[in-house]
């Protein structure tokens, strides 16, 4: 059995999730793959399940009732991840803006290099890893990076990335019921836990390529929940490790 899972959410990504399944699959690391659908109605799910008589024991597929948000799609995966003993737990997106060569790099940074969490930053030693974003979207995902750190202390240079690898001791650590974004701030506040708890969080360089096939799922709720919700995040006091019974 494979020590690493990937955890790719999705919602109407019909036109991506067999290539970025593929894509994951062709790498030299044994990864599998859980995909967590929001009852897409474009088929998405029906696209995964044909595909896992062809990936048994490696594509898995949880299919959630109702559309959530992303921070709730990830929790569902990581308790998965969990509860099936992975080691190694990634978050990645399923448009290709995360490019799947890199996600051997995340790996190898938490079994081989020491951290408990590494980041594909965008935003290291001062470059800007971006493609195909329009200057305004640039700027808005740099500072809010830049405003988070300002508020919260983190040291982290990208911290709203979603280009993820923690350790299963991370999320075991990790009440997650006690998590208050769903949307684009859940990154923040996992990775500010995480960091809050103790863990060690380094930093990979990746470059960041806006999708090309299907919608983006942005739109100003989420940016406000990251902007406001900072600030209420950094003023709760430091999170508690979960009690195991």
């Amino acid at each position: 059995m494979s020590d690493a899972l990937v955890i790719i959410p999705t919602y109407n990504e019909k036109e991506n999730v067999e290539l970025i399944i593929r894509a994951v699959f062709s790498r030299k690391v044994d990864f599998h793959i859980l995909i967590v659908d929001d009852s897409s109605p474009d088929g998405t799910s029906e696209i995964v399940k044909n595909l896992i008589s062809e990936f048994p024991e490696k594509l898995h597929l949880e299919v959630r009732h109702e559309k959530m948000g992303l921070g709730v799609a990830y929790i569902h995966g990581f308790k998965w991840a969990l509860k099936n003993q992975y080691a190694y737990i990634l978050e990645m997106d399923a448009d290709f803006s995360h490019n799947p060569k890199d996600l051997e790099r995340l790996y190898k940074e938490c079994a081989f290099q020491g951290a408990d969490v590494s980041v594909g930053s965008r935003y290291l030693k001062g470059n800007i890893g971006v493609v195909n974003w329009d200057i305004k979207r640039i700027m808005l995902s740099y500072f809010a990076s830049w405003y988070v750190r300002i508020i919260t202390g983190i040291p982290v240079r990208d911290t709203t990335a979603g280009f993820v690898c923690y350790k299963r001791e991370v999320l075991e650590s990790i009440d997650f019921d006690q998590v208050k974004f769903v949307g684009y701030a859940f990154q923040i506040e996992l990775k500010f836990i995480a960091w809050k708890l103790g863990f060690k969080i380094n930093e990979v360089s990746i470059v960041f390529t806006d999708r090309v096939r299907g919608k983006s799922k942005m739109n100003g709720s989420i940016i406000s929940e990251a902007i406001f919700g900072v600030l209420k995040m950094s003023l709760n006091g430091s999170p508690k490790r979960k009690k195991h019974e």
